[in-house]
């Protein structure tokens, strides 16, 4: 039992040295990973449909 509370005492001191980001560049990090997301997204939902298509002239 005492290596458990050593345990979640050195979790709680380890987790008050985090650095945590600030309300500005955690929302510009999050409209990054949404936009990239976004991106991303119709990128290869645009080459899935060419692909798509070109597979069908193909095998017509």
């Amino acid at each position: 039992m005492q290596r458990l509370k050593t345990f979640f005492s050195d979790i709680f001191r380890e987790m008050r040295k985090v650095s945590w980001p600030k309300r500005k560049e955690l929302t510009r990090y999050t409209i990054t990973v949404f936009s990239t997301v976004a991106f991303f997204s119709l990128f290869f939902a645009v080459l899935d449909l060419g692909i798509s298509k070109l597979i069908r002239l193909i095998l017509e």
